[in-house]
């Protein structure tokens, strides 16, 4: 895929970006070479895939050369912090949005084992295989509204060195048998190095403090952010809203002053069979119990609801934080968190992320993410993905979006060719650019061209071997 100008919503998108900027923000503004620097970005990681300096110079002819698109990304004073939210901002206004639910994910990027040059890598668990390798930890906030679903809030995740070199001792110790009193105690955990939850809160109130028009009606996460701390202060920032997680089948709860776990709780409860319906869709069969019931490590009273899908042998524990909502609701609202893991498979298949992003230091990560995540918001703003949606008709999917984008990029170059003064001339010397980078002549070791033949046949003076 070549660029020869950018497409027309890519610069309608840049331009309302600068737009919002300049609103929100008197006397701050893009340039005439960032916005087209942006766009270029934004088109440039939809047709390769990827946050590759070298690949963009390549679709864009030469025009650009790789070290002056990697100057501007690091050095152009670009208002990176807020660039994301404006573009928040537009997307609400085009589509109306006033309320949602927010799903909460965090995701690995795995990284080169050798790497020390790229932000926040360590060692994660890779689920592929089972063992460990090296990565990048991310944690995402997406927002799910009646139209669209889009991410509102992103950070990296990078654990405490001090803590996890404790957490490897306390194991080893424990194996050998050291009691607890004579292991070493956690050491305190430094603010360089928040926790996933924490990222979140600190992710979430941004959101809220940027855009408070938006009103959101609920949370959900899964079983890592079912703790009591978690629950209460992402409830408080967005307003007493409702926050869904799950627990423990052996979490404690208090009844009649003893205490038993949830499972044991729940086992001489008669379930409730019911048909729903997963996001919209068809219906499901399920087996429902439910309690308002004191969950001791949350020191209050809690909806707990224990669910089992047909298929299933066992049963999963949702935890609520509001009472006053209806099981069924609860249960509807947390199937919609299944489209956050939607979301983080679009962006690592289609928006560049999960391929070459090898920009080094802080900078560099959250810079190219910020990147990647605008194309999520720029696609969005597609004029068929907006017909689409305004219409009452299916959203088109990342990938088919990409195809559609790729496809104009092909006919817009055709076009420049055919519009320009010599038309020949202008396609003699697009020819001669993509055979030199495009076409590469790499010598074949299948084939045995200018290569010693061997005598492969019998020898004359080794007949008499045939009748020993």
């Amino acid at each position: 895929m070549l660029i020869e100008k950018l497409l027309p919503f890519v610069e309608n998108y840049t331009e309302s970006l600068n737009t919002e900027l300049t609103e929100s923000s008197p006397g701050m503004t893009l340039s005439k070479s960032q916005k087209f620097w942006l766009g270029f970005c934004i088109t440039g990681i939809i047709l390769t895939n990827s946050i590759n300096w070298t690949a963009f110079s390549r679709i864009s002819i030469g025009r650009y050369k790789k070290t002056a698109l990697s100057w501007m990304f690091r050095h152009s004073k670009i208002a990176w912090e807020h660039l994301f939210h404006l573009s928040l901002k537009i997307i609400f206004k085009v589509y109306d949005i006033t309320k949602g639910v927010v799903s909460i994910d965090d995701s690995d990027k795995k990284r080169s084992k050798c790497t020390t040059k790229i932000f926040g890598v360590h060692k994660i668990k890779d689920k592929s295989t089972g063992g460990f390798c090296m990565g990048q930890g991310l944690v995402f906030l997406v927002l799910i509204t009646p139209k669209i679903t889009i991410p509102i809030g992103y950070g990296f995740h990078v654990p405490d060195p001090k803590i996890s070199e404790w957490v490897k001792e306390d194991k080893r110790l424990k194996k050998a048998g050291v009691p607890k009193s004579e292991r070493p105690k956690k050491p305190m955990r430094s603010d360089e190095y928040p926790t996933i939850s924490s990222i979140s809160i600190a992710l979430l109130k941004t959101f809220v403090q940027q855009h408070p028009e938006i009103k959101i009606e609920a949370i959900v996460a899964d079983a890592l952010y079912g703790n009591a701390e978690f629950m209460d202060e992402a409830s408080k920032i967005a307003g007493s809203a409702q926050v869904i997680s799950q627990i423990r089948y052996n979490q404690n709860i208090s009844f009649k002053n003893s205490k038993k776990s949830v499972e044991k709780y729940f086992e001489n409860i008669q379930p409730i069979q019911k048909t729903i319906h997963i996001r919209g869709g068809k219906g499901v069969v399920v087996l429902i119990k439910s309690a308002r019931i004191h969950v001791c490590a949350h020191r209050k009273k809690r909806f707990v609801i224990a669910i089992k899908y047909t298929g299933e042998e066992d049963y999963r524990y949702l935890v609520a934080s509001d009472l006053t909502w209806r099981y069924a609701d609860i249960i509807d609202a947390f199937t919609l968190r299944w489209l956050v893991e939607v979301f983080i498979q679009d962006h690592k298949g289609n928006e560049g992320w999960g391929n070459l992003t090898k920009q080094p230091g802080k900078d560099g990560s959250y810079r190219s993410l910020t990147l990647s995540l605008l194309v999520d918001h720029c696609l969005l703003l597609h004029p068929d993905q907006v017909a689409s949606i305004n219409n009452k008709l299916p959203a088109k999917t990342v990938g088919s979006l990409c195809d559609i984008v790729k496809v104009d990029s092909i006919l817009s170059f055709v076009e420049q060719i055919i519009h320009s003064d010599d038309p020949e001339s202008h396609f003699k010397q697009i020819s001669v650019f993509l055979k030199e980078h495009f076409v590469k002549s790499n010598d074949s070791k299948k084939h045995m061209n200018l290569k010693p033949w061997g005598n492969y046949q019998s020898s004359p003076s080794l007949k008499y071997k045939a009748f020993c």
